[in-house]
């Protein structure tokens, strides 16, 4: 056989063989192709051939052949088909009846085929046809759902993925979702229904709920859900539910997952099946984040801990992987003052005008020795006692030094906790409140301080938390969980408030000195969020010393920190930042001089931290590291290098130190301009742009200092740096300079920069 036949059916998808090529490639409608395979167009049977009839004719023919590749070609064409015929409504109308008809063909792979192009054509017919909707409601989704309850499994597996995208692009309205698709799932979730199907059907309808109204889930699905959620026959199918618990509970709201989602997760979480049960822990937080406060401390805590100390492994390894992500749905962003946002960036609540703004941290203060607390106390009395809220009394306001447990109080008078536990709380309480008041007024603390106590979230939860820094953890549990607890550790932070820090210090040092360079690199990535979480204070105490470690670690825990040098920077005084200026000079050495990608990060981090210091600072310590830079071996550090340099360049004119600028530039001329090296004079011209686009200095400076050097770059032999000088003077330079410039279009034309030299001219 022909080998171009040979390549053109298998192009289209066939894998055949052919004895006598000719005559059936009559049949196959490929009796028109040329010499070329990429010029193959799968609807060439719709051209006129030897049988005399009409496209439509044609469609038909092939549409229904006795032969299967025929029609398996048609179903593969048929959004070039619609296209073919969409300007005729009739033959519109007459090509979706086809469609219609070969959607009951009896061959499997027919019906796959034609269920694959279902999505695009749908697409088609949004963009294109003003009576979209009721097309595709008449026409494709009866084809889809019926398709859902296809006997071969092929053909049910592309329906279901055809449904998805339809639901994703907002192609299917809810009118047909609720009369049509909805209904067929919730036959096919009958106790009664064949196996196969009814575990396909619960897996789809936990994919179709999130793109779904909460109405229509409430009222269709939700009953039938908390049917399957205890299905005793079928494992798999409660592990189903188990594992998209959270997305029920996340659209039906609170009033729903409490009153009949949470009997259901309960059982789940007791499951005989420890996939279940770990299926129930991943999910844990999306459940928590559907109920209110008071469900989440007094029934899911204790529901968490069974799962954390849960018989199997695997289930025990899955909670302390959400342990972190369930402590921080107690986080409160009213009284921390901040949450995190959904892609990760941790911001501050705006507070309205009538809002108190809280109290300062004095938890671990103690009042120094040379103080008179007799001769303060009486002036702040008065005005403290004016402040002071209904809910309190002056009593504790008598002493300044006493710490802030306003929080401790409101939250001990709203909660309902049953009798045990509460007694157990309260005595707990007093305790500690003792204990700080006695460290408040000077006199020796109590034997006994309990560091991880607070009143945020169940003590339970944090003790469990706290321990899997503990190297036992890691031998019964997870050989990774050290490193789970880093990476949650912003959240928990959050969670308990800088007031309670003191319970977490022990733990983020340790993490801090793990031997694992991975639990050590997921601390350097988060510590400038933990830096905003616990304030300027407790920062420069106990965070500063951590980043300066992480700052001599490996390079895999340094880029941590680099990557967010500024942002972490930015949060330090003037005085402690200005000591890290020293510093900056050692991240251009790395363990492998290879890894260019950290000195790219670094030129950016500086473009950033530029606006942290003083014009002085930056020529005295940035300025260097960014000419060392600019002469980096790779292309992509030396081009984000210009951009920090005309940075620097900005900040010097914007703060008036021209004559720091001046040097400079000269600095930049004899290293740049006169490189013998056409690399540093290529970058000299792209500066020059660079400096002329951001506008960075007046013009008549960059006239008088850098434009005659530019100029003189005009003639250089290398091609590349001839192009940048032209793209440089093709900026506003040539207004103020028209004579000058007009000489230089000549000598570059010379030269065959044509185009460049026309857009100037």
């Amino acid at each position: 056989m022909d080998p171009y036949l040979t390549n053109c059916l298998v192009i289209a998808g066939l894998s055949l063989y052919f004895e006598d090529g000719h005559d059936d490639l009559d049949d196959f409608g490929f009796d028109d192709y040329g010499t070329e395979c990429d010029g193959i167009r799968i609807t060439a049977f719709l051209d006129a051939g030897q049988d005399n009839l009409t496209p439509l004719g044609r469609l038909e023919k092939y549409a229904f052949s006795e032969n299967v590749f025929n029609r398996q070609i048609v179903a593969r064409g048929l959004l070039d088909v619609l296209r073919e015929f969409s300007d005729n409504e009739n033959d519109f109308i007459s090509v979706m009846e086809t469609v219609a008809r070969m959607s009951e063909d009896g061959e499997p792979t027919v019906r796959a085929e034609l269920m694959e192009q279902i999505p695009n054509i749908a697409m088609f017919l949004h963009e294109s046809r003003p009576n979209f909707p009721a097309a595709f409601s008449r026409y494709l989704v009866p084809i889809v759902v019926r398709y859902l309850t296809d006997p071969n499994n092929q053909v049910r597996k592309t329906s279901q993925a055809a449904l998805l995208v339809l639901l994703e692009q907002g192609l299917i309205s809810k009118a047909d979702m609720e009369t049509k698709v909805c209904p067929v799932l919730l036959d096919l979730t009958e106790p009664s229904s064949d196996d196969d199907y009814k575990i396909e059907a619960v897996a789809i309808m936990c994919k179709v709920v999130t793109m779904l109204s909460k109405d229509t889930v409430e009222h269709l699905l939700l009953p039938r859900f908390c049917e399957l959620c205890s299905d005793a026959r079928l494992f798999q199918v409660r592990k189903v539910c188990a594992a998209n618990f959270g997305e029920f509970c996340s659209i039906v709201g609170q009033e729903a997952t409490e009153k009949l989602l949470m009997p259901k997760f309960f059982d789940l979480c007791s499951d005989s099946l420890w996939g279940i049960r770990k299926a129930c822990a991943e999910c844990f937080m999306m459940v928590s984040n559907s109920t209110s406060p008071e469900v989440r401390r007094s029934k899911l805590s204790p529901l968490f801990i069974s799962l954390i100390s849960d018989q199997s492994r695997w289930v025990r390894q899955a909670a302390f992987q959400s342990l972190g992500r369930f402590i921080s749905t107690f986080a409160n962003p009213s009284t921390t003052g901040l949450h995190f946002r959904e892609d990760g960036a941790l911001l501050e609540v705006p507070r309205s005008a009538t809002q108190k703004e809280p109290s300062p941290t004095r938890l671990q203060t103690r009042t120094g020795a040379s103080d008179s607390p007799t001769a303060t106390n009486n002036a702040k009395n008065t005005k403290e006692a004016e402040q002071t809220d209904e809910n309190f009394n002056s009593f504790h306001y008598w002493r300044s030094p006493l710490p802030d447990i306003s929080g401790e109080l409101e939250m001990l008078s709203c909660q309902k906790m049953e009798e045990d536990t509460q007694v157990e709380y309260l005595l707990s309480f007093c305790t500690e409140l003792a204990c700080r008041f006695s460290f408040a007024c000077n006199s020796p603390p109590c034997k006994r301080i309990n560091l991880r106590f607070q009143n945020v979230i169940p003590q339970q939860l944090l003790d469990q938390y706290l321990s899997m820094t503990d190297p036992a953890r890691a031998q019964t549990v997870d050989t990774e969980i050290a490193k789970h607890c880093a990476f949650s550790l912003p959240g928990v932070a959050l969670t308990l408030g800088r007031q309670n820090w003191h319970c977490l210090k022990d733990t983020y040092e340790t993490l801090a000195t793990d031997v694992q360079w991975k639990v050590r690199r997921t601390l350097a990535f988060s510590i400038h969020e933990l830096a905003v979480i616990l304030g300027d204070q407790l920062t420069a105490a106990d965070l500063v010393p951590i980043f300066n470690g992480f700052l001599k670690d490996l390079d895999e825990v340094r880029i941590g920190v680099l990557k967010h040098l500024y942002d972490f920077l930015k949060l330090l005084h003037a005085d402690k930042r200005r000591e890290y200026l020293y510093q900056l000079q050692e991240f251009m050495v790395t363990d492998n001089s290879r890894n260019w990608r950290f000195r790219y990060e670094l030129a950016e981090q500086l473009i950033l931290i530029i606006e942290l210091y003083s014009h002085y600072d930056v020529y005295d310590y940035l300025r260097e590291i960014a000419l060392t830079l600019c002469s980096d071996k790779v292309s992509e550090v030396r081009w984000i290098s210009y951009k920090l340099v005309v940075e620097i360049l900005q900040k010097l004119y914007a703060c008036g130190a021209d004559d720091l600028g001046l040097n400079f530039i000269n600095e930049l001329t004899v290293r740049f301009c006169h490189c013998p090296k056409w690399v540093g004079r290529q970058a000299f011209a792209f500066i020059c742009q660079a400096v002329v686009e951001e506008d960075c200095m007046p013009m008549e400076q960059f006239s008088q200092h850098l434009l005659p050097s530019l100029l003189s770059l005009s003639s250089d032999p290398v091609a590349n740096v001839r192009v940048l000088v032209a793209k440089a003077l093709r900026q506003s330079v040539f207004i103020l300079h028209q004579e000058k410039v007009q000489g230089i279009i000549v000598k570059l034309s010379a030269f065959g920069f044509t185009k460049l030299t026309n857009s100037m001219a």
